[in-house]
C-alpha cells in the first residue's frame, strides 16, 4: 500500500505518540503500526474519536495528564502545526532579521570578541566573555531552538495569534527574551523587532 509523504509522516507521528502514551499509562502496550492504525478507522484514517479520546487526554495541560506533571507545558493544537514550507519561510525570516539586527547592534557596542556567524542555518552571536547565543531551526518539530548563556536552552513554537515565536513552557517571546537578556549583559538597549 503506497502512502503519500504527509500521510506517512502523520502515521509515524501517530505511532510514536501512541507508543509513548501506552508506556506512560494503564492503556495496553502498542507495539506495531497495525495495532496503532487499528484504533483509527478501518482504512487507517485518524477519526475524531481517536484524536479526542487518545490525544486530548495525553496532551492536555488541565492536570489530567497520565504523567501527572503539574508543570507540563500548554497543550499543542495539532491542527495548527505549520506546513514545512511555511515553517521554513517564517524561521528563515526570523533568523535573518536577527542576524541583521545583531550586526547593527555590534557596530554600536564596544565588546571585545563580539562576533556574528551564520552558517548551515545556525546563527551564532558571540558576546566575548559575556557568552554565546546560538539560534537554529528544528524542522521536524517546527521550532526555533535557542541556546542562551543566561536562560539556557529553549524551544520556540510559532504562535499564529501573536505572530511570534513563543516558548510554551514559560510563554516567553523569542524576540523579547533576546532583547532583555542582551541588554542586561551588554548594558545597551537593543531592538530586534
Amino acid at each position: 500500500m503506497a502512502f503519500s509523504s504527509s500521510a506517512s509522516s502523520a502515521r509515524l507521528l501517530l505511532r510514536r505518540l501512541l507508543m509513548k502514551r501506552s508506556r506512560l499509562s494503564s492503556y495496553p502496550q502498542i507495539s506495531t503500526l497495525r495495532e496503532a492504525l487499528s484504533i483509527g478507522g478501518q482504512d487507517g484514517s485518524f477519526g475524531p474519536s481517536l484524536w479526542s479520546s487518545s490525544f486530548s487526554k495525553f496532551f492536555s495541560s488541565s492536570g489530567t495528564s497520565p504523567v501527572g506533571d503539574s508543570q507540563s507545558p500548554a497543550a499543542i493544537d495539532y491542527r495548527s502545526i505549520l506546513e514545512e514550507n511555511e515553517f521554513h519561510q517564517l524561521a528563515d525570516d526570523t533568523i535573518h532579521d536577527l542576524q541583521e539586527k545583531f550586526e547593527e547592534y555590534g557596530d554600536s557596542v564596544q565588546i571585545d570578541g563580539f562576533d556574528i556567524d551564520y552558517g548551515n542555518q545556525v546563527l551564532t552571536v558571540k558576546l566575548g566573555n559575556l557568552g554565546t547565543y546560538v539560534v537554529n531551526k528544528q524542522t521536524p518539530n517546527r521550532q526555533i531552538w535557542l541556546s542562551s548563556p543566561v536562560s539556557g536552552p529553549s524551544r520556540f513554537d510559532w504562535d499564529a495569534k501573536t505572530n511570534s515565536w513563543v516558548y510554551r513552557r514559560t510563554k516567553a517571546n523569542l524576540i523579547k527574551l533576546l532583547e532583555n537578556e542582551v541588554e542586561e549583559l551588554c548594558g545597551k538597549t537593543i531592538r530586534l523587532s
